[in-house]
């Protein structure tokens, strides 16, 4: 069919030649003969070819500035081409190859060679052009796959997150808070630079994503002690910091049965650290300075700074500026202190977030 023959550029000064080429090669393709470079780029632009056939030696513009052109365009730079020349010297032939064409055809051109040639570079393109489209929709069909195993993922966290808070009925609000400090906090971290080496590691949304399940342990904890309206007993205490160790257990088994489970790595990090202290106070491994995963540094001062601006019945809730003077005397002993230089720079965009949001 018409539509279906390839089209051809065959350029050469040579009336000669291009009579002589149109004619072995119109029968199975649709050939163009063009007498200059120049006459060929102000075809191309309404014409593409799907090969070109090129005279190294014409006046004005020569075959090797041609392919250079056509190689600058990215429109036209992968189209084959084919130099056509009577000079067989190496220097040439490497020269041609070196600035982007196929294959050099001496002429005067044998017709079986010639159909022969131009027959297996077209159908080499057209298993290139087929790689391509294979590669495109194996690429959207991955972006597709991505996409529902994050959302799977999200809606897992969301769904958790959830029960937790829930089960918890003294500490409504505190999710979203919290998610949302460490968000300012870790943007704050990329602009200072600060743990730069680190951060590049990041997946960022993933840690974000992640710091709803800090607090997953709480639903092996019992209702008498999660639901407590006075302080707990220092016994109590004890049992309410078995969250910790509780909630990185529940995260490893989900990691253990999830596709993707680097994608709770960050997850399980925060959770089974958030209450290390840098001075090796904290618990539950008594962790000390930077052998705290970061995560569970940051999440550290997200999580006091809410539980001090936050009512319980127990307690009154801080001014902003109180929990922030808190967490500043907490540098070095409690928290990092370069994460709190980053939280004051960001402490009035925190305090906002908390009230932003209901309690």
């Amino acid at each position: 069919m018409e539509e279906d023959r390839k089209i051809i550029f065959l350029v050469d000064d040579s009336a000669t030649m291009l009579t002589a080429g149109k004619e072995i090669l119109k029968g199975a393709h649709k050939v163009y003969p063009i007498l200059s470079a120049e006459i060929m780029f102000d075809l191309m632009e309404n014409v593409t070819p799907n090969l070109i056939l090129l005279d190294v030696d014409m006046p004005e513009m020569d075959g090797f500035e041609a392919i250079r052109r056509l190689k600058s365009e990215p429109r036209w730079k992968d189209i084959p081409v084919v130099f056509l020349t009577s000079r067989s010297d190496e220097a040439n032939e490497f020269k041609g190859l070196a600035l982007g064409a196929i294959d050099f055809i001496a002429k005067p051109f044998s017709a079986p060679l010639l159909i022969r040639r131009i027959e297996n570079h077209l159908a080499s393109e057209e298993r290139r052009l087929g790689q391509l489209r294979m590669n495109g929709n194996l690429e959207k069909l991955v972006d597709e796959r991505t996409w529902q195993i994050t959302s799977l993922q999200n809606t897992l966290l969301s769904t958790i997150a959830d029960l937790v808070e829930f089960r918890d009925g003294m500490t409504g609000g505190h999710i979203s808070r919290t998610q949302e400090y460490l968000r300012v906090m870790i943007d704050e971290l990329k602009t200072s630079k600060n743990y730069a080496d680190e951060i590049r590691e990041w997946k960022i949304e993933q840690v974000i994503m992640s710091a709803p399940l800090h607090d997953v342990g709480k639903i092996a904890i019992s209702d008498a002690i999660l639901n407590k309206h006075d302080k707990l007993t220092p016994e109590e205490f004890e049992i309410m910091k078995g969250h910790v160790t509780a909630g990185a257990r529940i995260i490893r088994r989900i990691e253990e049965g999830t596709e993707n489970s680097a994608f709770l790595r960050h997850a399980y990090l925060i959770a089974a650290t958030h209450h290390e202290k840098w001075d090796g106070s904290g618990y539950p491994a008594g962790l000390k300075g930077t052998d705290i995963p970061l995560e569970g540094r940051l999440m550290a001062i997200a999580d006091v700074y809410d539980a001090l601006v936050s009512a319980r019945p127990y307690k009154r809730p801080l001014s902003a500026e109180k929990a922030k003077q808190i967490i500043l005397d907490g540098s070095g002993t409690h928290f990092d202190p370069t994460l709190v230089e980053v939280f004051q720079r960001v402490s009035d965009r925190i305090a906002q977030i908390s009230r932003s949001f209901s309690n």
